[in-house]
């Protein structure tokens, strides 16, 4: 029977060495991010072993979750291997902070395990669904977020259960994995130094349900493209502007057109998407891969392309 990774307690560690060789900063009220060691990218640290001349590759793993007690217990549990150094956050926003003075001091983190439901709490609050006091996103949108900041780490989600739909979403938002919270330390071990090899971790019993998730997603992006393909140029260079956001009026302003012609245009864009509001429509757009209109200049899709 294998021990969870959440469990408190390591097998046959001494108390001493239960307490994680990592900070924990919740992101909640203060700026820092406490961190015991200087993290970064794997590099020959100094022997650790009694046989001198040993040098030990370090892997360097950032845990992300907003249940402390889980976290720093992971952590604990990880830091058990002479391989592997941890550092602890608990929002998305704490995350970022602690990315980014790694990536400051030249030492970054090679793998981030993000909690599935960061920033979700347990019971609904008056506040937007994945959101934390502080502007937190899931761990989901962390997993894009860092994506798109082009952080060269490698992140795996940790899950409380199988979830094709939301795995998929992980896959695409950069992910590298997706595993249970309860599974052993060694399969997680296993997991941090798969994806360094550039492996993608799933359980068998989520693969087919990912798959279905993926081809479906593709099936609507494909139809999603088709439909903007039936815009003209100029109805594409609005859509764009709806993309950023801007209203009828920014719009008439940016494009040169009177609000009455921009009124037309995005009444033949919602027609031509089969959609009945702009915020629809900038979903479609996105599944196309259109993007937003860059507002210092040029008008942009994604690739470059104009229309």
């Amino acid at each position: 029977m294998h021990t969870p990774v959440g469990a408190g307690v390591v097998q046959g560690a001494r108390p001493s060495d239960t307490a994680p060789r990592a900070g924990y900063h919740s992101g909640h009220g203060g700026g820092r991010v406490l961190c015991h060691f200087l993290p970064g990218r794997r590099t020959r640290a100094a022997p650790s072993s009694p046989a001198l001349g040993v040098l030990v590759v370090r892997i360097r793993v950032l845990v992300v979750d907003d249940h402390r007690i889980f976290a720093e217990s992971l952590a604990a549990a990880l830091a058990a291997e002479p391989d592997v150094e941890v550092a602890a956050a608990g929002s998305g926003p704490a995350a970022l902070r602690c990315l980014e003075r790694a990536a400051a001091e030249g030492r970054r983190f090679d793998v981030m395990l993000v909690d599935a439901d960061l920033g979700i709490p347990a019971v609904p609050a008056p506040r937007a669904v994945g959101r934390s006091d502080e502007g937190a996103v899931d761990g989901i949108s962390l997993v894009a977020g860092v994506r798109s900041h082009r952080v060269p780490v490698r992140t795996v989600v940790l899950a409380g259960k199988d979830d094709p739909a939301r795995a998929a979403l992980a896959l695409q938002a950069g992910a590298s994995g997706w595993i249970a919270k309860d599974c052993s330390l060694q399969r997680l071990l296993a997991v941090i130094r798969g994806v360094l090899r550039e492996e993608t971790h799933l359980s068998p019993t989520l693969l087919t349900g990912v798959l279905r998730e993926l081809t479906a997603a593709r099936r609507h992006r494909t139809e999603s493209e088709r439909l903007v393909e039936s815009l003209t140029p100029r109805e594409r260079e609005v859509l764009r502007c709806m993309v950023a956001g801007l209203g009828r009026k920014a719009v008439a302003e940016r494009l040169f057109l009177s609000p009455h012609t921009v009124r037309t245009h995005m009444q033949n864009v919602l027609g031509k998407l089969g959609v009945h509001s702009t915020l629809a429509a900038v979903a479609l757009a996105r599944r196309a891969g259109v993007g937003p209109a860059d507002l210092s200049g040029e008008v942009v899709e994604r690739g470059g392309q104009l229309a």
